[in-house]
């Protein structure tokens, strides 16, 4: 059974509510206290396994480290596996034919 991917939209939306949090001058880096440890949870829950487990500590440090909220960790994470997926199924068509 092939493990569902997150959507393109979903992980925009993650990356847009890690954004928000820089958006907002002095307040934004306390809001990256909570927002942090959330960020990478909801990171490893929707990749899994070890590149969930790798992405949610990057994802973590991206998110808890000052001026760094810019970086689209979950975005970069989907490009990432659809370019694998297409990779794959590319390789799979050759060996078909």
């Amino acid at each position: 059974m092939e493990k569902q991917h997150p959507s393109l939209v979903f992980c925009i939306i993650m990356d847009l509510l890690g954004y928000a949090t820089f958006a907002l001058p002095v307040l934004g880096e306390f809001a990256d206290l909570v927002w942090a440890p959330i960020s990478a949870f909801m990171f490893y829950k929707t990749f899994g396994g070890a590149k969930g487990a790798f992405g949610a500590v990057f994802n973590f440090a991206e998110e808890i480290l000052p001026f760094t909220d810019f970086i689209p960790s979950f975005t970069i994470m989907w490009v990432w596996q659809y370019a694998n997926k297409l990779q794959g199924s590319k390789v799979m068509t050759r060996q078909a034919v």
